[in-house]
């Protein structure tokens, strides 16, 4: 447990803070009483209160540091086993590799119906990178935390998709390309489709397009908190397992039997969340590109 002292809803909020980075308003009370100075400060903050106090310019380090650090681990990965690829049998992680490639080009090949070379690397981008961030959660609860609190860093998270943050921000790129896409095939043929369904008459239009546009909507919405929610509530139970453990309770259950039993549970979880981020993607990106 991160301090001796703390109770277990200290270490459950603790666990659950994101490193933030931003901008305090001048006349800001800060936690160690100190006042920020005219103009404001940007600083590291310290707990939640500060990083709600700095708004909109507020950034969350260890989020963008693990989700790009795994981004690039994807990339070196699929780099690697490229360069070993060849016309003969693959084994071990080039068989890993290509599985998942193969895997990937056949679910876009029975969900999506139009013609786009973007389609395939881009779920296949999703997928696993989706993967790698949620498999983080595997990770003792203590682990990263107490090495980053040695090295002077109080709060810290691992899980990029745990801060709806990350999982709106891959939404909303969702949503780009649906809205490129749709414009691009449908031409004004798209406006027509907001228009006028799903009644066909002019009089309607206002209710259509509110309907459409809500829809439209309610696309990344999901996305962003299907993931966020499942994996959020992964976390919570881990963190909560290792706070009843700290707290002396570990004699209710076998030792361990818990955490094992949830992480096992789990690798069917973040697997699960990768692939539905992944198809919905495709389908809404092949409705796009469906002209009626």
């Amino acid at each position: 447990m991160a301090g001796e002292n703390q109770t277990v809803s200290d270490y459950i909020v603790h666990h659950l803070t994101n490193l933030t980075y931003g901008k305090l308003p001048a006349g800001y009370e800060r936690y160690d009483g100190s006042i920020v100075g005219d103009g404001g400060a940007w600083v590291m903050a310290h707990g939640g209160t500060e990083a709600a106090a700095m708004g909109f310019t507020a950034i969350h380090v260890d989020s963008m540091a693990w989700s790009i650090g795994l981004g690039i681990v994807f990339s070196w990965m699929f780099y690697r086993v490229a360069k070993k690829a060849s016309s003969g049998v693959p084994s071990g992680f080039v068989n890993a590799i290509e599985m998942i490639v193969q895997f990937v080009d056949n679910t876009v090949r029975d969900t999506f119906h139009g013609r786009n070379p973007l389609i395939a690397p881009l779920s296949l981008t999703i997928f696993v990178w989706i993967f790698l961030m949620n498999l983080m959660d595997l990770v003792p609860v203590d682990i990263v935390p107490e090495l980053m609190m040695l090295l002077g860093v109080e709060y810290h998270k691992i899980v990029p998709s745990t801060d709806p943050n990350i999982t709106f921000g891959m939404s909303i790129g969702v949503l780009i390309l649906i809205l490129y896409y749709s414009i691009k095939v449908k031409g004004f043929g798209f406006a027509r489709e907001l228009a006028l369904n799903p009644f066909n008459h002019p009089l309607f239009i206002p209710v259509n397009l509110f309907m459409e546009i809500v829809g439209l909507l309610a696309k990344p919405f999901s996305l962003a908190l299907r993931l966020f929610g499942n994996m959020y509530a992964g976390e919570m139970i881990f963190i909560l397992i290792a706070a009843l453990f700290s707290a002396g309770l570990a004699w209710m259950v076998p030792a361990g039997f818990l955490q094992i039993g949830w992480a096992i549970f789990h690798i069917l979880v973040i697997t699960l969340q990768a692939f539905i981020f992944m198809v919905l993607t495709i389908v809404y990106l092949s409705m796009a590109h469906e002209d009626h």
